[in-house]
């Protein structure tokens, strides 16, 4: 198991071309957020948003678009159950994000089916929260992409059929060599396992135990691999790493960090890894 360190953010992170537009930082849509959990979708598209994605469009229930319109302005909305425009909207995503707040009832099952018909090789996928556990629940199999699933070890447990006390690095990888997909194993040391390595996170903090934190990390994995998207493994990697030093960073201050601050945080941070001349200073926030 390999120990990631913050030289993957130096390496991903660069300064963004003089001739840019939106276009250039890729396509988020994010589908999720039903009645009862629009702060899980919110928080994935702020995190999006704050990494840098060109366009982020979220599609969730209409019961939520004042919410996100006022949270974040930056986002378009559509509604979930517009199965032809969720499709669209898919279809021409650079990465695709889905599953954080979407529940797991029949309208839920229906939204996640349709979005997975409308995917495409070249895409990035992240699949997180109830979208993994209607898979496990369902069957699903999984749809084009380049996948990246992003489980707590409970929802781990249901897609793999491994149990919490036995989810070791040998037992894991074959489970992931089997889904052929990118695996973020969200935990004390955070470990990700890919085709040909598996990376541990060494850092984070206690403080990072609050509701909303996964949300937010796999908005930020849309994020950061719609933007970069020559790089897709290495930017998932780094947005991995990011969402744990900007949580620690501010935990200096705070008994618990609150998952919009680490989004918050991420547009000043980008910048001080992006012009960073020594590869070992972080002194963003400060």
């Amino acid at each position: 198991m390999e120990e990631l360190t913050e030289q993957i953010l130096h390496d991903v992170i660069k300064p963004r071309p003089a001739h840019s537009f939106k276009g250039t930082f890729g396509k988020v849509t994010l589908v999720g957020g039903n009645r009862n959990f629009g702060g899980a979708i919110i928080m994935a598209s702020t995190a999006a948003v704050c990494a840098g994605a060109g366009l982020v469009t979220t599609c969730t229930d209409a019961s939520n678009s004042g919410a996100l319109h006022s949270q974040l302005p930056e986002a378009m909305f559509a509604d979930f159950t517009d199965d032809e425009q969720v499709a669209s909207l898919v279809a021409a995503a650079t990465t695709v994000v889905v599953g954080p707040g979407l529940g797991d009832d029949e309208q839920s099952l229906h939204i996640l089916k349709n979005v997975f018909a409308h995917t495409n090789a070249e895409q990035n996928v992240v699949i997180d929260g109830s979208a993994i556990t209607l898979m496990a629940r369902e069957k699903l199999a999984a749809p084009q992409g380049n996948i990246i699933y992003t489980p707590h070890e409970m929802e781990w447990q249901r897609l793999s059929g491994i149990k919490i006390a036995d989810q070791t690095e040998e037992a894991n990888r074959a489970a992931r060599e089997k889904l052929n997909a990118t695996v973020v194993l969200k935990k004390h040391h955070t470990e990700i396992y890919t085709k040909d390595k598996v990376y541990q996170l060494t850092i984070g903090t206690p403080a990072q135990a609050v509701g909303g934190m996964g949300d937010t990390l796999a908005g930020m994995v849309g994020g950061f691999t719609a933007e970069f998207h020559q790089h897709p493994l290495q930017a998932a990697l780094a947005a991995v790493y990011a969402h744990s030093a900007v949580a620690e960073k501010i935990a200096e201050d705070q008994y618990i960090v609150l998952p919009h601050q680490i989004s918050r945080a991420l547009p000043s941070f980008m910048k001080e890894m992006a012009e960073a001349e020594d590869d070992h200073h972080i002194g963003f926030l400060g």
